[in-house]
C-alpha cells in the first residue's frame, strides 16, 4: 500500500516531520511517500494563505501521474478537500475530519487546541461544512512556544495542555491537536489531562489503510463528480511534473 501524505505548506522540514510521523504509525507494507507543494507559503495561518495552499495543492494533484492508493491531506482545516476528492478517484483523507471522527468514537465532545489564533476560523468553518461541528466544545489558541523557538516538547506540551483545560472545563472528554505539527505531543498532553488526545496525522493514516483494505473509492455520483473533461483552464494546472517527495 502506498499512501501520499500532501503537506499544506512548501516547508520542506515541516514535510519531512509529517512524513516520519506518518510512516510511525503505518501498518506493516504502507509505504508514506510525503509530498508538497511547488508553490505557497511556507506556513499556513489564517483564510487567504489557506485559499492559497488550496489551490497549490490541487495544483500538484493535478500533475500526480498516480501509483498511490489513497491521499492525505495534511493540513489542519486547510481548504481543497473537497476539490481533492472530486479530482482523484482514490480516498481523499483530510487530517482535520480524520481526527474528529477518531475523537468522537471516544467521547462525546472534543475541542480542537490550535495556533495560531487566526486558524480558529477556519477550523470551525472547516468542521461546519464536514458536518462534525455539532459535538465540539470549541477550539481554542494560543501563542504556543514552539521546537524553532528554543522550546522543548515538555515545555509545549504544557502550554497546549494549559489550552486544553480550557475545552474540558467547557465539555470535551477527547482533545484533538489542530496542527499536522503536534504528532510528538499526544503521550505528554494525554498524560497531563488523562483523556484521550488524538493527532490527525496518525488518525488520517489509520483510517487511510481501512478504506484502502475495503477496497473502497471515492463516488463519482454528485458532488465529487470528475471535473468537465477538455474545458479551457488557461495556465492550469501551473506545476505539471513537479513530481512526489519530500526533498523537491
Amino acid at each position: 500500500m502506498r499512501l501520499l501524505v500532501l503537506n499544506c505548506n512548501t516547508s520542506l522540514a515541516m514535510t519531512q516531520a509529517i512524513g516520519a510521523a506518518a510512516q510511525a504509525v503505518a501498518g506493516p507494507g504502507t509505504t508514506i511517500v510525503a509530498a508538497r507543494p511547488a508553490w505557497g507559503p511556507d506556513t499556513v495561518e489564517g483564510f487567504y494563505e489557506s485559499y492559497i495552499s488550496a489551490a497549490a495543492g490541487l495544483d500538484y494533484l493535478t500533475g500526480l501521474a498516480g501509483g498511490f492508493d489513497a491521499v492525505i491531506l495534511a493540513g489542519f482545516g486547510e481548504y481543497g478537500r473537497e476539490g481533492a476528492r472530486q479530482l482523484l478517484d482514490v480516498p481523499v483523507v483530510d487530517i482535520t475530519e480524520a481526527a474528529v471522527m477518531a475523537a468522537l468514537l471516544l467521547g462525546r465532545k472534543y475541542g480542537v487546541v490550535t495556533t495560531p489564533a487566526g486558524a480558529i476560523g477556519q477550523i470551525e468553518d472547516s468542521l461546519l461544512t464536514a458536518g462534525l461541528d455539532r459535538r465540539c466544545a470549541g477550539v481554542v489558541a494560543g501563542d504556543l512556544p514552539m521546537a524553532d523557538q528554543g522550546a522543548g516538547p515538555e515545555l509545549l506540551a504544557a502550554a497546549v495542555a494549559g489550552l486544553a483545560q480550557d475545552l474540558l472545563d467547557a465539555g470535551a472528554d477527547v482533545i484533538v491537536l489542530g496542527c499536522a505539527g503536534f504528532s510528538d505531543l499526544v503521550q505528554p498532553v494525554a498524560a497531563k489531562l488523562g483523556v484521550p488526545v488524538i493527532d490527525g496525522v496518525a488518525a488520517a493514516v489509520t483510517l487511510a489503510e481501512g478504506l484502502v483494505r475495503l477496497g473502497q473509492t471515492t463516488s463519482k455520483v454528485g458532488a465529487y463528480a470528475p471535473p468537465a473533461a477538455g474545458k479551457a483552464r488557461p495556465g492550469w494546472p501551473v506545476s505539471a511534473g513537479w513530481g512526489e517527495g519530500a526533498s523537491r
